[in-house]
């Protein structure tokens, strides 16, 4: 993998698709409550393409902006799937499916724990814990929807994308 910061045409198109079809794939699921592929997403982007996978996070970010408009959420996107790749990222020699299904799954539970980091700033410690607790259902049903899509996809998925990337570098 290159390390070099600067992209060339090949990468700022595979990175404009991936956030492109990371923003759709969501949008195919989103009838079901906080079931995501983004979070699988967020993490290969961060293991393939190292510093460079935040790319396709930003362009999947803007896509969700641009689609919905601005609100707080948008706060919460702007660091809570840096969280994710940074976790991913110090994880990417690991070779466990079941390793990955369990950062997936713990993330999808922290969640609204991470949301409440902004929370705090906008109405408070007491607003914060409330949203939070009130949606530990939700963020139960992110984990388990998160664990048994990495559990399934992750490495599949990741030897795909390596595969991708190394023959863009020939």
């Amino acid at each position: 993998m290159k390390s070099s910061a600067s992209l060339n045409l090949r990468e700022i198109v595979l990175f404009g698709i991936l956030g492109a079809m990371t923003f759709a794939a969501k949008w195919v699921m989103s009838g079901l409550p906080n079931i995501e592929p983004v979070s699988l997403m967020v993490m290969l982007f961060a293991v393939v393409f190292g510093k460079k996978g935040i790319y396709p996070i930003a362009v999947y970010v803007a896509m969700e902006i641009l689609m919905y408009g601005l609100g707080v959420w948008n706060i919460y996107y702007l660091y809570i799937w840096l969280i994710l790749a940074c976790g991913a990222y110090l994880m990417r020699k690991c070779t466990s499916p079941l390793a990955w299904a369990m950062l997936s799954g713990s993330f999808g539970l922290l969640f609204g724990a991470f949301c409440g980091v902004a929370d705090i700033f906008i109405g408070g410690f007491a607003y914060a814990v409330t949203k939070w607790t009130s949606g530990i259902l939700f963020d139960v049903a992110h984990c388990a929807g998160n664990f048994v899509i990495a559990l399934l996809l992750f490495m599949p998925m990741r030897r795909l994308l390596e595969k991708l990337y190394a023959r863009m570098h020939r």
